[in-house]
């Protein structure tokens, strides 16, 4: 299945060190690749339905320094959908006057649910649906942006009912926060003073974060599997969903 990279923090950080070692696992995984980054309330995105190996668009993003409170990036082995740039993640939709980015790992089987004007795939896949669906059902839900813990609590009641159909591992954010469901494998770490030295898993390269970092800085990462072999990565119970604020995870 796919992979997914997410990172939540609270100041902007730049995704170089963990992209790399995420791009490394699209030797597998090589049906397209993108990451979106906040900035405040833009966002950028970058896709490309070629492997995350040779995209020069891949390559661009490990150059380019992009600092971000909120990172969704997303590797792509397909399920459902042409391997087609229309059908790679992450996805983004506007709702409440913000933008909203997800990406999901998973296989969701006779997922076809009834879907308004506002809120219609483009592309021909099961991910896509189910971020419309889930876009239509929060707006339904809530006449105006409501706050974090009013939006993982309907988040709470919605996704059981994707998750019932299939695997719905997923990542979400609107730039305020991160929300991360399991549905069978997720991992998370914050990284936070003080800091130390991280070695990637599948690229030969570390790096000092004491260096690159203030006392105050804190970023938690979220992974399909771990990326490093240094740190100490948490297991997500599968059936949770969790969500990131200022680079920690909180509290249920």
């Amino acid at each position: 299945m796919c992979q997914l990279l997410g990172m939540n923090c609270n100041t902007p950080t730049d995704i170089m060190f963990s992209f790399t070692g995420f791009a490394t696992r699209a030797e597998e995984h090589k049906d397209g690749f993108g990451v979106a980054f906040f900035e405040d309330r833009g966002v950028r995105c970058f896709v490309d339905h070629q492997s995350a190996r040779d995209s020069p668009v891949a390559q661009m993003i490990k150059a380019y320094p992009i600092k971000s409170d909120n990172v969704i990036a997303h590797i792509r082995k397909a399920t459902q959908g042409r391997i087609s740039l229309e059908n790679t993640h992450p996805f983004v939709r506007e709702l409440w006057g913000r933008y909203w980015v997800f990406a999901h790992n998973g296989d969701l089987k006779d997922f076809n649910p009834r879907l308004h004007g506002a809120f219609r795939p483009v592309g021909e896949t099961d991910s896509e649906r189910a971020f419309c669906w889930l876009q239509q059902e929060l707006a339904k839900a809530h006449a105006s942006v409501p706050s974090i813990v009013e939006l993982t609590n309907t988040l709470s009641e919605l996704v059981p009912r994707i998750a019932a159909r299939g695997t719905f591992n997923f990542m979400l954010s609107n730039g305020q926060a991160l929300w991360a469901h399991c549905s069978t494998q997720l991992h998370y770490l914050v990284r936070q003073h003080p800091f130390h030295t991280a070695a990637l898993q599948d690229e030969d390269l570390s790096v000092n974060f004491a260096t690159l970092t203030t006392p105050r800085d804190r970023v938690a990462v979220v992974v399909t599997e771990p990326l490093t072999r240094d740190e100490s990565w948490v297991a997500i119970a599968p059936g949770t969903l969790k969500v990131f604020v200022d680079g920690a995870p909180l509290a249920a």
